[in-house]
């Protein structure tokens, strides 16, 4: 296994009136391939900020974040929203799924987004509601769901795309704790299969899922088990 992802020395500040506000100070980190890693710590402790410029949706103030060994300050335009679109699937606490598709249609759409081949299309978005246990459901529109089944559809839909990393901002948030665990169930059989998963919880009990847990307080890095 090589290093997917690696945080050398970044720091992100924010201008904040008269002053620099760091949210991250100095972190240091790798992550391997098939690593699951959970970041744990108090609210404003940089954690959100960090998956920012894990996922390229920001960059550093100071320092490099690497994405299989590049920088990812040397991606430009069209190449870092491809990054994003295909090497990087994103889960968030709100399910974030179109209310008038399908949960099937929901799986489908990023991948006519990248314009995948529509045989592939198919094949793989009946695979992956498979894989995520709601074969039975893809006809549902999410209101026809629960909470725990419209975010096991925004998992598969995450990795239609064929990511070489899931990034997971609480994703049991807004769930229940039977629910939350099934996710983390999900979470753990992709990780088995070669994934690599990237996830915040603020939960101690849903960072036992991951193999490493992180732990931050005031932008660093304090700790790891």
């Amino acid at each position: 296994m090589g290093t997917i992802m690696e945080l050398q020395d970044v720091w992100k500040i924010y201008r904040m009136g008269e002053f620099d506000v760091p949210a991250l100070a100095g972190v240091d980190l790798m992550i391997e391939e098939n690593e699951f890693v959970a970041i744990t710590g108090p609210s404003g402790c940089g954690k959100s900020t960090m998956l920012n410029l894990i996922g390229c949706l920001d960059m550093p103030t100071r320092g490099k974040v690497l994405l299989e060994g590049r920088d990812i300050s040397e991606f430009k335009g069209s190449e870092l929203a491809r990054v994003r679109g295909k090497k990087i699937g994103f889960i968030f606490q709100t399910f974030n799924l179109y209310p008038t598709l399908t949960a099937l249609e929901n799986i489908r759409l990023p991948m006519r987004i990248h314009e995948f081949n529509e045989k592939n299309v198919e094949e793989t978005s009946k695979k992956l509601l498979a894989t995520v246990g709601l074969a039975e459901r893809e006809s549902h529109f999410p209101a026809q769901l629960s909470g725990g089944q419209q975010q096991r559809v925004a998992v598969a839909r995450a990795l239609s795309t064929g990511p070489s990393i899931l990034l997971a901002d609480e994703p049991t948030g807004n769930l229940d704790t039977k629910a939350g665990s099934e996710i983390m169930e999900v979470f753990k059989h992709l990780n088995s299969e070669g994934l690599t998963i990237v996830m915040i919880t603020h939960d101690k009990k849903i960072a036992e899922y991951a193999g490493r847990v992180v732990r931050m307080l005031d932008g660093k890095i304090v700790g790891e088990t």
